[in-house]
């Protein structure tokens, strides 16, 4: 049986030992910890296919095979977990393989390095998360769809320049995030199906003489196929930063929400009061109701942001093939991951537990001058050229600003003095519920166009979700 200080898997080659310092600064354990269940799988799948392919008899595959599953079981109980003196997770799970099996235990890393086994093992990860992550983005468009579905006639402002601009209902505002999240569902969707190859049995760098069977270890493990090229497979980490852009969009995303619900729950808009669930107070003011859990979303973008220039810096100057530097990449990766499926779970159950103040998004409408756009369609609609109608419409507008009225003050006479044209029905237009109804175009803010929206929405989600459970319940 190995001495504890043989335990490392690389150490034959040296009389010396690393310092305390340098080995402290290499170790991972600390953060590939999370991939022990993948380990353990991916050595049973390997043990699995030496066996078949008689690399190994099938009695040393089946000893081999049911300790890794002890060891799996005694992990998962908490009757077994490694010390932290272990370089990574590969080393420990070797050792207590080599506490249970002895020499037999040397066999298990025939043909294969921690170099295809650790880019094995992220993948595998990933996909997980991505189940988890698919399922948590499905749930916030449900809440979205539905909150539009009960506020598609629920009238507020519409802003460009952060300056009212146009009437919209709650709903129409609720499904452009909507949208926004269907695109990073797409995303996460394309992104694993680049993911979901599989890199073990490319050895270190470029292969290895032993027969090991790829196709299989790719079918055992749920891959839809090995990586074609041994160097990149060990090599490339494209959808590590590819997961982590996906997942910055999704909090940049997330913070544009936040960022509104933050304006909205304050006394100048009014819009939305938030639960006591996800808000804190003062320890000096003791009215305070802060949104700190939306500004928490909000800040933590910035570090999903960080993490994915912090991926593209650490790879622009690697040459081919595995470099230690990649060792940094999971830190990054599993802190994205963690924030972004958190931030999406809980922007979820703000939006339901929110009570929104459709009154006062109504009142907001009064006096804002974001029907003036509809005078001038009156007048085009009458034969005016665009042009000619915004600048007399522009005119009406300074004429109420001076005045002190809004256009709903105004009157049939006051609008003919600005043109003749106009005529008693164009005060019915100068109504924001009109206005709303009136935009009946694909994808406009009236009622049965947002309807529409949502219809589609859920078409677009149907399919986005089977192309998912393809990724992730392989056949």
């Amino acid at each position: 049986m190995r001495s504890r200080e043989s335990t490392k898997m690389w150490g034959g080659r040296f009389e010396g030992k690393l310092s305390p310092e340098a080995e402290a600064f290499s170790h991972s354990l600390q953060h590939d910890i999370r991939l022990w269940k993948h380990e353990l799988q991916a050595s049973i799948a390997h043990t699995r296919m030496m066996g078949i392919t008689g690399m190994l008899s099938t009695h040393e595959a089946n000893r081999i095979i049911d300790a890794l599953l002890e060891i799996h079981a005694e992990i998962e109980e908490g009757a077994w977990r490694p010390r932290e003196d272990y370089e990574d997770i590969h080393t420990a799970i070797e050792a207590r393989l080599y506490e249970k099996l002895g020499a037999l235990a040397g066999k298990l890393h025939t043909g294969r390095s921690r170099n295809d086994l650790v880019a094995t093992e992220v993948r595998m990860w990933l996909r997980e998360r991505t189940t988890d992550l698919a399922r948590a983005m499905l749930g916030l468009c449900a809440q979205l769809m539905h909150l539009a579905e009960r506020h598609k006639e629920t009238l507020m402002p519409g802003l460009t320049h952060q300056q009212h601009a146009q009437p919209v209902t709650l709903g129409h505002h609720l499904m452009a995030h909507c949208w926004a999240f269907i695109r990073d569902l797409s995303r996460l969707a394309h992104a694993g199906d680049r993911m979901n190859l599989c890199p073990l049995g490319a050895g270190a760098l470029s292969g290895t003489t032993f027969p090991i069977d790829r196709e299989l270890l790719a079918a055992e493990l749920g891959f839809a196929m090995p990586v074609p090229n041994s160097m990149d497979a060990v090599s490339d980490r494209d959808f590590i930063a590819e997961y982590l852009f996906v997942g910055a969009l999704a909090m940049t995303h997330l913070s544009r929400l936040a960022q509104e619900l933050i304006l909205w729950s304050t006394p100048e808009y009014g819009y939305v009061e938030l639960s006591d669930e996800h808000t804190t107070g003062s320890s000096i003011m003791p009215q305070k109701k802060n949104p700190d859990i939306a500004e928490l979303i909000r800040g933590r973008s910035a570090l999903a942001v960080g993490n994915l220039t912090s991926m593209l810096a650490l790879l622009k100057g690697l040459p081919l093939t595995y470099n230690r530097d990649l060792q940094d990449d999971k830190p990054l990766l599993f802190a994205t991951m963690d924030t972004v499926l958190s931030s999406v779970r809980l922007m979820t159950d703000m939006l339901a537990q929110a009570q929104w103040r459709t009154e006062r998004m109504r009142a907001a409408l009064q006096g804002d001058f974001s029907t003036a756009t509809e005078l001038a369609d009156y007048l085009v609609r009458q034969g005016v050229p665009f042009r000619e109608a915004h600048q007399i419409v522009g005119g009406i507008v300074r004429e109420c600003l001076q005045r002190g009225v809004g256009l709903e003050a105004l009157d049939l006479e006051t609008l003919q003095r600005h043109h003749p044209r106009f005529e008693a029905d164009a005060l019915e237009v100068i109504d924001p519920e009109h206005a709303v109804r009136a935009r009946t175009i694909l994808g406009g803010t009236a009622p049965e166009s947002v309807m529409r929206q949502i219809e589609q929405a859920k078409e677009w989600l149907a399919a986005i979700e089977n192309q998912l459970n393809e990724l992730l319940n392989p056949s």
